[in-house]
């Protein structure tokens, strides 16, 4: 493709989002200086290998530092044979004047520690193993020239060969080794995930069964406060009753006291007839 943007995928540290930063390229290196979200400033000085496409961070400054600014400018500056980054400026709350220097060292990025999951630095094993393997396959040769500029063969050291593949194996090995146990790890964590499902199905079952149980005792309360209600309803109908049934004993007592009297008075007026009965 030409003419045309394209998202190549990047690898090494983790780069914050921002925006106002400085950057300045030297050789296969971008520096990246600064920079903001609007909240915070960005304190680390990070660095992109353009050819592998690997992040680093260079420094990690503190909170509220002058070059932790938007805005501010960066330049590269070579001093008695050496490389500098000059920075100046920016603003980060208030506006800095300050200058700051950074002498550039040359730095091993092919084999950075970048990745943090089992998952991913299983997969960056295998590749560096691959790359590994491949390289040394390709040194493997009974002669090994290499050509100048001007076409001359210039024999390389066996010894200094052999050394650079052991090397290579040593670490091939170590990268199997790391790739078997990145492996294991993956082997566990995915029966620890078995096993949270397998919980999780039981626990679910589990909540299904209380909730039914749940229902059938709300329904139970529903039909226990309807009983509830309908023996309220017959005891106000039971007091009713007894009030009555206490007026009709006042009134039973009532009418025995008043057949008493009347029953007395007959007997007396009874005497009284018999006594002028006899007297005659």
């Amino acid at each position: 493709m030409q003419m045309e943007w394209s998202q190549p995928q990047v690898q090494g540290d983790l780069v914050s989002p921002r925006a106002g930063h400085a950057g300045i390229s030297i050789d296969e290196m971008w520096y990246i200086v600064g920079g903001g979200d609007n909240n915070n400033g960005c304190p680390e000085t990070l660095a992109l290998n353009m050819s592998k496409l690997v992040w680093s961070t260079l420094t990690t400054l503190k909170e509220r530092h002058p070059l932790a600014s938007e805005g501010l400018s960066i330049c590269s500056a070579i001093i008695d044979g050496g490389k500098y980054l000059v920075a100046f400026g920016g603003y980060n709350g208030k506006y800095n004047n300050e200058v700051f220097v950074m002498k550039l060292k040359p730095r091993d990025l092919s084999h950075p520690k970048i990745f943090q999951s089992p998952a991913a630095a299983a997969a960056a094993a295998s590749v560096t193993a691959a790359y590994a393997l491949a390289k040394s396959e390709k040194l493997d040769f009974p002669q090994i020239i290499d050509l100048n500029f001007n076409g001359v063969e210039n024999n390389v050291p066996k010894k200094d060969i052999n050394l650079e593949i052991n090397a290579i194996k040593e670490e091939k090995v170590v990268l199997e080794s790391s790739i078997d146990e990145a492996r294991a790890e993956n082997s566990r964590l995915r029966e620890k995930i078995d096993e949270l499902k397998s919980n999780h199905t039981e626990l679910s079952k589990e909540l299904q069964s209380v909730q039914s149980q749940l229902i059938s005792e709300r329904s139970r309360c529903f039909k226990l406060e309807a009983q509830i209600a309908e023996l309220q309803k017959m005891l106000e109908s039971l007091e009713s009753i007894e009030n009555e049934v206490q007026i009709l004993r006042r009134q039973k007592s009532t009418l025995e006291q008043e057949m008493e009297v009347s029953s007395t008075q007959q007997q007396g007026s009874g005497g009284v007839w018999r006594w002028i009965a006899g007297g005659t």
